[in-house]
This record gives C-alpha cells, sequence and structure tokens, in this order.
C-alpha cells in the first residue's frame, strides 16, 4: 500500500509542477505545450494508480468515481491550455 500511495503522490505533484515549470516559461510556446504534455501524462499515470488502489481494495468504487472526475477535469483544463497556449502566453 505504501508503493502505491507514493506513485499517487508522485504523479499527482508532478501535475502541478510541470503546469508551473511550463507557465513560467511560457514565453516559449513549445516549452509551455511540452512542460503541459508532460502535465497531461501525469495525470494520465495518477488515474492508472487509482485504478490499481480500486483493484486491491484500497479505495471504494465511490472514491474511485469523484478522484476520476476531478482528474479528468483537470485533463479538460490542461488540455485546453494546449490547445490555447496565446490565452497563457507572452509570445511576440
Amino acid at each position: 500500500m505504501f508503493g502505491l500511495t507514493s506513485q499517487i503522490v508522485r504523479s499527482s505533484r508532478s501535475v502541478c509542477s510541470n503546469i508551473t515549470e511550463g507557465y513560467r516559461k511560457r514565453q516559449y510556446e513549445k516549452h509551455f505545450k511540452s512542460n503541459l504534455s508532460d502535465a497531461d501524462s501525469e495525470n494520465s499515470e495518477t488515474q492508472l494508480w487509482i485504478e490499481f488502489a480500486v483493484a486491491c481494495d484500497y479505495i471504494s468504487e465511490e472514491k474511485k468515481t469523484d478522484l476520476m472526475n476531478k482528474s479528468q477535469e483537470i485533463g479538460k483544463l490542461i488540455n485546453y491550455m494546449i490547445n490555447n497556449p496565446n490565452k497563457f502566453g507572452l509570445y511576440y
């Protein structure tokens, strides 16, 4: 259980850190999108670990549904940022 918890914490924190890193370098569109893509990948990894948590009976289906809904909403926001970088960047 510790290993799975550690993986969930690591991947979910990585979502935030990749968004932050990309935003700080948002004047470079490709760098911005690259970091957002990494954030999206980490978000998907978090979803995988949530699935494992259910399979191992560490969390309930109800908790899984709640967490997956939140993760999917985060994914939508990240993809909006990827598809609309001009709304977040300082492109010259």
